[in-house]
């Protein structure tokens, strides 16, 4: 499995608007509505039921947000950054500035956690992350997590 299967260029978002933790979730709802069809009230419920049982916030700056959504016909997700940073009750009490977010078919825990597995791996290099944080726009961004995803 490999990030490209589930990341289109078009959910990544290269600044994020929102100030709070429940902002950035709903910002990172959108594109992934648009491009699948879905309805992001209900992608952003599932993303907040999901902070409710613990922060996705995985720290030095990463937030892996995901959850599990009935009728969804495969894995999609979407990513974005805020150079500002949100508080997000990450493990690290640090500030998140880059999303990752996930939404799994409800019985897909294996796809789900191979790709949890996939995007906490790339996420965990710090030149990576700076190179995403530096980026000039959502076309390098996502050429970026491509590249560092590298072969299966």
């Amino acid at each position: 499995m490999k990030i490209q299967d589930f990341l289109q260029p078009q959910a990544v978002v290269a600044e994020l608007g929102g100030t709070t933790a429940a902002e950035v979730l709903a910002d990172l709802c959108r594109p992934v509505a648009q491009l699948h069809g879905l309805d992001a009230a209900r992608l952003l419920q599932v993303l907040l039921d999901r902070e409710k049982l613990g922060s996705t916030g995985v720290g030095e700056g990463v937030a892996i947000p995901h959850g599990k959504l009935a009728g969804l016909p495969a894995l999609v997700a979407t990513f974005g950054r805020s150079r500002e940073g949100i508080e997000f009750r990450s493990a690290d009490g640090r500030p998140a500035r880059l999303f990752f977010a996930l939404f799994a078919p409800e019985n897909s825990a294996g796809a789900h956690l191979k790709a949890l597995s996939r995007v906490s791996r790339i996420f965990r290099m710090p030149a990576f992350r700076e190179a995403i944080l530096a980026a000039p726009s959502a076309e390098e961004i996502y050429r970026l997590i491509l590249a560092e995803d590298g072969p299966e």
